[in-house]
């Protein structure tokens, strides 16, 4: 799992996870996440920074380079780029930090897929959210989280509903008996927000063969706030159509 560090006025962002997560101080509230195979890199790989702004395109911002930082017209006196080559990890430091750092940032790295074709590896990316409010002010637990179920025909349908909670980067999985991640079969809804409200939810569904309605499955969230798992045994909710309608 990534390390993103916050303190007042300062951000550090790690290039060694796979998932988006979040952290939230005084002064920001980040996601860290750098990239699946970016671990793999030696001293020698050149690691890239972009910052993406909401609606617009990413931005390069420098790049590291044989432990020289190349800066593309940035603040440079700001961003501090550090390689540790023996725990495979490059960590973006953001000095000062003001709102119009609010962004997602990326790392990334060539590399070679054939013996003469490169190509660039991103990772899942860190958002930053720049506030003057204080940790406990800024975040917030998910107010409610529920299994909903549906069966149709020879399938059923759980639907994971979580609600009200923020900053809005959040992990949802699927889990079986053995707690072994479910990838097939899943729709992962995107994170909403009502247009009279300040704080986010999300829904997952998992759908199974109906010979299947003894096994036990979970839902898990990870969130800055907390984690949980929720499980589909005893569950006897029934999703309306209305409920569809909503999502």
């Amino acid at each position: 799992r990534g390390i993103a560090h916050s303190a007042p006025g300062l951000v550090s962002f790690s290039s060694d996870s796979q998932r988006q997560q979040s952290m939230t101080s005084k002064h920001a509230a980040a996601g860290s996440a750098c990239g699946h195979n970016v671990s793999e890199y030696d001293d020698g790989t050149i690691i890239h920074w972009y910052q993406q702004k909401e609606n617009e395109a990413p931005v390069r911002i420098l790049y590291l380079a044989q432990s020289k930082v190349v800066d593309d017209g940035f603040q440079e006196y700001r961003y501090m780029v550090e390689k540790d080559p023996h725990k495979k990890m490059c960590i973006l430091t953001i000095n000062d930090v003001i709102p119009d750092d609010s962004a997602t940032y990326y790392c990334a790295y060539w590399d070679l897929h054939t013996h003469s074709d490169y190509d660039k590896v991103f990772g899942t990316g860190t958002k930053l959210i720049v506030s003057g409010k204080f940790f406990n002010e800024l975040i917030s637990s998910p107010a409610s989280s529920e299994i909903l179920q549906k069966r149709h025909e020879n399938q059923i349908m759980y639907v994971c509903l979580i609600e009200k909670f923020y900053p809005e980067v959040i992990r949802v999985t699927w889990a079986d008996e053995a707690d072994k991640e479910v990838t097939d079969n899943i729709v992962k809804g995107d994170v909403w927000k009502p247009t009279n409200g300040d704080k986010y939810s999300i829904g997952s569904w998992l759908t199974v063969p109906a010979e299947n309605k003894d096994k036990n499955y979970y839902c898990k969230y990870e969130h800055e706030s907390q984690q949980r798992s929720l499980s589909t045994q005893g569950i006897y909710y029934m999703l309306k159509i209305q409920f569809y309608m909503l999502l």
